[in-house]
């Protein structure tokens, strides 16, 4: 264990067992500290793993003990967790979105680039069976060549479920920053990277209640915008019709499907790691279920900084600090595009990530 891969991770909320849950007990990686402004949270979490520090935000990014800063902080504190990590020499690997604010993310990255360390974010689902089948068959040529897609996210909001919803509704919140992410960045490893969007959106309801825990039926202001559309135009030519939202009950849309000149391919939630891949032949009447091809078997929240940590002086990491940039200048283009009433050309770029070939979990853990 001495050459593990040393990570600390500040914010203990929800999300945060997903991540400890993969990574503790790893070879490659050791969790040495924990960190949470509720210092008894901190605490508890250290208190349930053997050699884990509770430590303060401060004293973990200037521990010597950690390599990785894991941040798993609402989107609001990412760029400042980010850029503390990045200030003290440590490598930083976030939740998305990579920052709640275009130009907080790319000062991350320029801070990075400065100090020789490296940046890294979720979303990793995409690396799992689901996308990276999907991906392999569109690369084999199984509907020809990719001519557009959809991508539909609809839920009644977080709040029914989530006992502190608050940040689901405040800047760096709401559908398209929450959930977008994930379906932008499967989108980028099927289709390549996005040129220019067009985008709508709507704010119709001021506040939601919570339905679940010691708060619930409280009520808390919505100062984003809950629903979001939007077309985005891929450099290749392909274009995808994009919703995302926070006011429909459900939908019986697929979550994502690819449209090409000889077969359309039907994709599960890109918020799990795996599920059915679908091919629709030209000419055929049945949608036939494509076995896993491709992908980390059985992944996990966690994978990505796994991968990550792989490919230190390696090859480009797949949940890239890179790729985060471009997916949030997307979706903050979008929302621009709905408040200017007008087409948006990105100013950022990205080299699809690597294919994940099929990789067994006994291998990737």
């Amino acid at each position: 264990m001495g050459d593990a891969h040393r990570i600390g991770v500040v914010g203990l909320g929800v999300i945060s067992r997903a991540y400890l849950d993969t990574l503790v007990g790893r070879d490659a990686v050791r969790v040495t500290a924990v960190a949470d402004l509720d210092a008894s949270r901190s605490a508890a979490v250290a208190a349930e793993l053997p050699g884990v520090r509770a430590l303060s935000v401060e004293e973990l990014l200037n521990s010597p003990d950690v390599d990785t800063v894991l941040n798993l902080t609402v989107p609001a504190a990412h760029a400042e967790i980010a850029l503390g990590a990045v200030a003290r020499g440590k490598n930083v690997y976030g939740e998305k979105p990579l920052a709640a604010e275009l130009a907080d993310a790319q000062a991350v990255l320029e801070a990075a680039a400065k100090a020789s360390v490296r940046v890294g974010c979720a979303p990793d689902t995409v690396l799992g069976t689901g996308v990276q089948t999907a991906r392999a068959a569109v690369e084999a040529g199984a509907i020809g060549r990719p001519l557009f897609a959809s991508a539909v996210m609809i839920t009644p909001g977080h709040e029914r479920w989530h006992p502190q919803p608050d940040f689901y509704y405040a800047p760096g919140g709401g559908p398209l920053l929450d959930m977008g992410p994930y379906y932008l960045t499967s989108l980028v490893h099927l289709l390549g990277p996005v040129r220019a969007v067009i985008g709508a959106s709507s704010r119709l309801r001021s506040e939601r209640v919570i339905g679940s825990g010691p708060r619930a039926g409280e009520r808390i202001p919505v100062e984003v915008d809950s629903h979001v559309s939007g077309v985005l135009e891929h450099e290749g030519g392909a274009l995808t019709t994009l919703t995302t939202s926070f006011d429909g009950v459900g939908t019986t849309a697929a979550p994502m499907e690819v449209h090409g000149e000889t077969g359309t391919l039907t994709l599960p939630d890109p918020n799990h790691f795996d599920g059915e891949v679908g091919l629709l032949e030209l000419g055929g009447s049945e949608r036939r279920a494509l076995p896993p091809s491709a992908g980390y078997v059985g992944g996990a929240r966690g994978v990505g900084l796994l991968d990550f940590v792989a490919a230190d002086g390696g090859r480009p990491a797949r949940a890239s600090g890179e790729l985060a940039l471009h997916v949030l200048e997307t979706m903050t283009a979008l929302l621009r595009s709905s408040a200017e009433g007008r087409r948006i050309e990105l100013s950022t770029s990205v080299e699809r990530p690597a294919p994940v070939p099929l990789t067994p979990e006994e291998q990737w853990r």
